[in-house]
């Protein structure tokens, strides 16, 4: 696990394609559950109400 956490921010070496696309691939999925983690919790704060009753 400490790995990971020294591996965050380093500038890594590829040498052929694939190991560029299997970088790139972990960088999109860590891009992903970003997103749906923090769509649904943006989406609710920009249609929230100020009062509490259900009327629009």
């Amino acid at each position: 696990m400490s790995e990971l956490f020294q591996s965050i921010g380093e500038i890594k070496s590829v040498y052929t394609l694939v190991d560029f696309y299997q970088y790139i691939k972990g960088v999109e999925y860590l891009i992903c559950v970003a997103f749906f983690c923090g769509f649904p919790i943006f989406y609710r704060y920009i249609h929230k109400s100020d009062n509490n009753d259900s009327s629009h």
